[in-house]
């Protein structure tokens, strides 16, 4: 009994020295550098930075801690832990400790704030010891988590201890973004791309806090989505693909994952099947839905323009109703996307009566319709959104009925659009876009479209010209990065000058991604001095 008690209090005297000497031995590198919040290089750029200029020591020290009956809460702390781990090696732990006694602690937190009560508002508190994440909701936990990401140096600093410590600079960030809506949209129907690279964009786009990322599976070239009850539309329709290759398909399955991983990066995936036009793939699966009185054959150009369903034949909408059937029952997310451009061949009053019923299909799955901006001339009701990329008209049409609209204008936005003469990619028929012009722009005042009603933004990337993950981020990158900051960031806080700057330094976490983006000579690009493959030989 003695030896048991004396063994007690010896284990309890252990306990208690490393309890107060690890404390210590944190204290003696603990003499950080100043560093400035607000001169990190965060895009979007963040609401309010209010900078104390001092620093939080990550090492393998560190713990998270998350509110854990918060619906989503762990797993945004999971989340930063393997990204924390993917770019310093750290193994930080996750809700397995007790709080008390430790220093370097990050607690995410579900907080019922007034402040919070925007949808992704959230709010950082960093200081010597603590970084704490107040959010509302996962979601805004989850766009936190990437603003603490994008502060964590590429490189740790010198100390005298045996370790590796990141400095974090201290300060408040209070950050809540402008537009509900944030999206990029991926034609995967001119060129087919593979799960895996959809989920690697997935991944870009959710570092910068987009929310939306619209597939565009339909075209005239290839069907790219199952329809089990009419299998032939990925048999024939989906076999080829823009200059004649094999194209492919995403089985139901494999749609599933896609949109399951996409949802716990907290982004919502829209399907679009487009018609009445670009419907030559569907056609020529079931040629009773072709409506243009011409033989129907696979297709492997890149002409627009000259396919049409049927638009008076019954069969066509219980075609329709079947694919939104099937595709509204695997997709979570309130949006359904019915194409609606470019149907040249489509008589006007059969465009018209088209769209008026295909909405009410959509309606009937549960789903608001979106289109590009010609549905606007159809009476449609005033929950359907229109999508902006070419027609001053037709905008104006859907104010009149006071839709949304989501600002997609070519002429800025669209990422298939070549930076200059010299692009490898591209096209250039609604002009060129360099890195700059993608940037100063204001979505709030273009073409005199009203701010209420505008539901967001997003940057459209067409396939014609590209048929791999590294053509696609060719295109897509740096502009992305900008688009992510117009739709995030209030006007007060967009400035070409100094956003030039914090894009220069994205090219470490771009070289980490291993994207192959365009190295714009706008722009003096960041190289890190210290590789991740030294932080692993270390």
């Amino acid at each position: 009994m003695k030896s048991n008690l004396i063994k007690a209090l010896f284990i309890s005297c252990i306990f208690v020295a490393l309890c107060s000497c690890e404390p210590e031995k944190k204290k003696r590198v603990l003499n950080l550098p100043q560093t400035d919040l607000a001169m990190e290089n965060m895009i979007p750029m963040p609401m309010k930075v209010i900078p104390t200029n001092s620093g939080f020591a990550l090492d393998k020290f560190t713990a998270i801690y998350t509110s854990e009956n918060a619906d989503g809460f762990p797993e945004v702390g999971k989340f930063l832990s393997e990204k924390i781990h993917a770019k310093t090696l750290l193994d930080i732990s996750v809700n397995v400790e007790e709080i008390s006694g430790r220093e370097g602690v990050i607690y995410i937190n579900q907080s019922d704030s007034l402040e919070l009560n925007a949808p992704e508002a959230y709010q950082l508190y960093i200081t010597k010891d603590s970084i704490i994440l107040n959010s509302n909701t996962a979601a805004g936990a989850f766009r936190g988590v990437q603003t603490i990401r994008q502060i964590i140096p590429e490189t740790p600093i010198d100390t005298v201890a045996p370790y590796k410590v990141w400095n974090i600079p201290t300060g408040k960030i209070i950050d809540n973004p402008v537009f509900e809506y944030r999206g990029s949209m991926l034609d995967v129907a001119r060129h087919f791309f593979s799960v895996e690279d959809v989920k690697k964009y997935i991944d870009l786009l959710a570092y910068y806090k987009y929310n939306v990322l619209h597939l565009h599976l339909s075209d005239d070239q290839g069907w790219r989505i199952e329809i089990k009850s009419w299998p032939k539309l990925t048999e024939i329709g989906g076999s080829t693909e823009v200059g004649g290759k094999s194209g492919g398909f995403y089985t139901q399955e494999e749609y599933t994952d896609l949109v399951n991983y996409a949802a716990q990066r907290h982004i919502m995936i829209v399907p679009e099947i487009d018609m009445p036009g670009h419907t030559n793939a569907a056609s020529v699966s079931y040629p009773f839905l072709n409506g243009n009185g011409k033989e129907v054959k696979l297709y492997t150009g890149m002409r627009v323009g000259f396919s049409t369903f049927d638009t008076r034949k019954d069969t066509t909408y219980a075609f329709i109703d079947d694919v939104v059937r099937e595709i509204s029952a695997i997709t979570p997310g309130p949006y359904f996307h019915i194409g609606g451009d470019e149907s040249h061949v489509t008589k006007k009053k059969d465009y018209i009566y088209f769209v008026e019923k295909v909405e009410k299909i959509v309606q009937k799955y549960g789903k608001r319709m979106i289109g590009w901006d010609e549905i606007a001339t159809a009476d449609i009701d005033s929950t359907s959104i229109s999508q902006f990329w070419s027609s001053k008209e037709n905008a104006d049409l859907a104010i009149k009925k006071n839709m949304k609209i989501i600002m997609s204008p070519a002429k800025k936005a669209y990422l298939d659009m070549e930076y200059d003469t010299l692009s490898k990619h591209g096209l250039h028929w609604a002009g060129y876009i360099p890195t700059d012009t993608a940037y100063v722009w204001s979505p709030e005042t273009y073409e005199g479209i009203p701010l209420e009603n505008i539901l967001g933004i997003e940057a459209p990337l067409w396939s014609e010209t590209i048929s791999t993950i590294d053509e696609l981020e060719y295109l897509a990158f740096p502009r992305a990065i900008g688009y992510a900051e117009l739709s995030w960031s209030t006007p007060e806080n967009r400035d070409w000058e100094k956003y030039k700057v914090r894009l220069a330094n994205q090219a470490p976490f771009l070289d980490r991604m291993n994207v192959k983006y365009y190295p714009s000579p706008l722009i003096d690009w960041k190289k890190s001095k210290y590789t991740y493959k030294e932080i692993q030989k270390d």
